[in-house]
């Protein structure tokens, strides 16, 4: 039978319980359903000892009164105890970082000192409990060894430190995530929707990779993508090309420190191999971006007319193939898209054709950055293909305004190849683009053949940049014209400066 003094400690000991749990709920809102149930916990346990302390006398079997108080004050000290321990270890010292598995193993002593404590006061004889345990803990512990081998591995991993929850790890051949640490086994969630259970003793027999991590910074993790080229281009080329056009890409989850990097990694039978190295930031996407990043490795190699070998060996070397000029098919398109652009209106058909064949495909994916503004520029691009936006600068890190998105066909960058004129805006892909390239060096010839085309060039350009001036969209179309004129006066001058016609 409880007597009143045990049922006031019971009493006083709920209260604290319930007082240390409000408080852990108000602090930690996701440890609420746990708390709420260890105060259902206490709430039953004193209810169902007062009720014995008022109607247990009727027991006509003293023994089974003592086996049910005993069982009574055992359950409220396993709520008290895991509550005050939360209290402890979830709020108080929340922010010390202490492994989750010191939690469980003081909750364990707690229990244990508290059953031995009880036996004492009810008369328990501990010296010869302790020697019967001690044989049978030692045939237990041959019988279990190897979940003992779990356990202390767990105890092992969460008290140094060594894998962390939230960790990415590479064990055997599984990569994935670390999402619970326990006394037994270790959780991986894998990239695949797996998650595998990893019992802890392998963890100790065996070497973990822990990925992302130099000691205890976590930092982003290099990954390696091969690439051919065949022997006809230089590798300086191809590192300075590729590499190029990769810094220039705007590509998710790839950080941009440490910077990436192109190697040559060795040579084969069909041609030499490179390695792009980069750092991946977000490691759920680790095939996602190794896919984007190829994309633009092929695009910029399309662009340069770099050749990615098919598997071949070189019996007989009879020379270096001639690269030859574009199809009759592709001077066909080109010549048709410079028929829908006005700025090549003032051209006549012979000379739209000639100017097709000094044209240079340009190939470029989604957020390829095709132009940067303050670059120097000697070109201009007709889109062909695709669809790009132009921005225009940042003020104060704020988001870069958009200032106009192109769809084919047209063209931009005309101010770089008619003046010399630096880049005003930057132009990213939005789509896969085919853009045609029309250097100074191509243009010169026809430019100097009939100097008069300078003063058409300026006329459309003139014309486009008095449309698309934001000062003159209330102006009407006389005022318009004339600052049209005013301007191709002016651009006829830089034209013939640039191209040096007298």
């Amino acid at each position: 039978m409880p007597t009143f003094d045990t049922l006031y400690d019971a009493f006083c000991y709920t209260l604290a319980g319930i007082l240390f749990a409000v408080i852990t709920m108000r602090v930690r809102r996701d440890l609420r359903a746990g708390s709420v149930q260890m105060i259902v916990l206490l709430l039953l346990g004193l209810l169902m000892l007062t009720l014995l302390y008022e109607f247990g006398a009727g027991f006509a079997d003293g023994t089974l009164a003592v086996v049910i108080r005993e069982a009574l004050l055992a359950l409220l000290a396993i709520g008290f105890a895991r509550i005050a321990i939360s209290f402890v270890f979830q709020t108080l010292l929340r922010k010390a970082d202490i492994p989750r598995i010191l939690a469980d193993v003081l909750f364990v002593l707690v229990l244990v000192v508290y059953a031995l404590y009880r036996m004492h006061v009810d008369g328990v004889n501990l010296v010869s409990i302790v020697a019967s345990a001690g044989v049978l803990a030692g045939g237990i512990a041959f019988s279990l060894q190897q979940t003992l081998n779990n356990l202390w591995g767990g105890v092992a991993l969460q008290l140094d430190n060594t894998c962390r929850i939230g960790d990415w790890v590479r064990i055997d051949n599984i990569i994935g995530q670390i999402i619970d640490i326990r006394w037994r086994y270790l959780s991986i969630a894998t990239n695949s929707g797996e998650t595998v259970i990893i019992p802890n003793a392998n963890l100790m027999q065996n070497r973990v990779t822990v990925l992302a991590r130099r000691g205890d910074v976590r930092t982003s993790w290099r990954r390696e993508l091969e690439f051919s080229v065949s022997y006809k281009t230089p590798p300086s080329h191809v590192i300075t090309t590729v590499q190029t056009a990769l810094e220039r890409a705007e590509m998710t989850n790839v950080a941009k420190a440490p910077s990436l990097e192109v190697t040559c990694r060795h040579f084969s039978d069909s041609g030499i191999t490179y390695a792009v190295l980069y750092w991946l930031a977000d490691l759920r996407y680790d095939l996602q971006t190794d896919s984007n990043v190829r994309v633009h490795i092929h695009a910029a190699l399309r662009r340069e007319k770099m050749e990615i070998p098919f598997p071949h060996r070189v019996l007989i070397d009879g020379g270096e193939l001639s690269r030859g000029g574009a199809s009759d098919e592709a001077l066909a398109k080109r010549f048709a898209t410079l028929s829908e652009i006005e700025l090549f209106a003032p051209m006549t058909p012979e000379e739209r054709r000639a100017l097709a064949s000094e044209l240079t495909d340009c190939v470029y994916v989604r957020n390829d950055v095709i132009s940067r503004r303050g670059e120097v520029a000697d070109s201009l691009y007709v889109l062909a293909q695709g669809k790009v936006a132009i921005y225009g600068e940042a003020d104060g890190g704020q988001t870069r305004p958009r200032l106009a998105t192109l769809a084919a066909p047209a063209n931009f960058g005309e101010m770089g190849l008619l003046t010399g004129q630096a880049r005003t805006a930057t132009v990213i892909a939005e789509s896969d683009v085919l853009c045609y390239r029309l250097d100074k060096s191509g243009f010169d010839a026809i430019l100097r053949a009939r100097p008069e085309l300078a003063d058409g060039f300026a006329k459309v350009v003139a014309k486009r940049q008095a449309e698309n001036d934001a000062t003159l969209q209330a102006a009407d179309a006389d005022a318009r014209a004339r600052m049209a004129v005013s301007r191709a006066s002016e651009l006829v001058r830089r034209i013939r400066q640039c191209f040096n016609i007298t």
